[in-house]
């Protein structure tokens, strides 16, 4: 039995016009986004199966180009829609910090940071330099490696806000690992970070740790 032949409610596009994407399972909305199956399967049965095949949403998001395609039902069109929906939701995240006004949900925040640096297989050190009215100037990936005291330089950090006139600073990095606990070596570089900024009156504000879960922030930890 095909989709269109299921009950109107039980149908993927009608059920998230009618409830909200959020009503829909992860199979339910891949279905959406694959539009058909193929013989024999409805998208929702080939949503299911690729689910089981890859282990999950995540890993078929992250899949590359050869990995993707080599799975029945799927191809470059389907690879390349795939990019660009991800692509249009990390410059979403992006624009809702950029509306002009202050620095507003904490959570935005954190979407934005995880959905940029969550899935790198490096850490990745970077920053969202804030005006004196703490809305954003911009975002910058800095460093890239093994993340730690030595290999983040501070006067770099400084030297960069200053260029961009920036009066506040977050800093972020992610723990390729998926464990977003701050380690040692987090909080001396948050320590000699904040002292080397307070030097030229620049406010760190905070310090995520971007992981699977939602961020840690160090200003909620009581690190700042």
């Amino acid at each position: 039995m095909g989709i269109a032949d299921w009950p109107t409610s039980e149908r993927p596009r009608e059920k998230l016009i009618q409830h909200g994407a959020k009503a829909l399972s992860d199979a339910e909305l891949l279905a959406i986004f694959l539009r058909t199956g193929r013989p024999g399967l409805s998208a929702v049965g080939l949503a299911r199966e690729l689910l089981s095949h890859f282990g999950g949403l995540r890993p078929l998001l992250e899949a590359d180009l050869t990995s993707f395609c080599a799975h029945l039902g799927l191809g470059p069109a389907k690879y390349a829609q795939l990019q660009a929906v991800l692509e249009m939701g990390r410059r979403h995240l992006w624009e809702r910090l950029q509306r002009g006004d202050a620095l507003g949900s904490p959570e935005d925040t954190r979407r934005f940071l995880s959905a940029r640096l969550r899935d790198y297989p490096h850490e990745v050190f970077a920053c969202l330099f804030l005006d004196n009215r703490h809305r954003v100037i911009t975002f910058e990936e800095l460093f890239r490696g093994t993340i730690d005291a030595a290999s983040v330089y501070p006067r770099e950090v400084v030297k960069r806000a200053l260029t961009l006139n920036a009066a506040a600073i977050i800093i972020a990095h992610n723990h390729p690992s998926g464990v977003a606990e701050p380690s040692s070596a987090d909080r001396a570089l948050t320590r000699r970070l904040q002292e080397a900024l307070q030097l030229v009156d620049i406010r760190l504000l905070d310090h995520f740790v971007v992981g699977d879960g939602p961020p840690v922030s160090f200003a909620e930890r009581g690190l700042l």
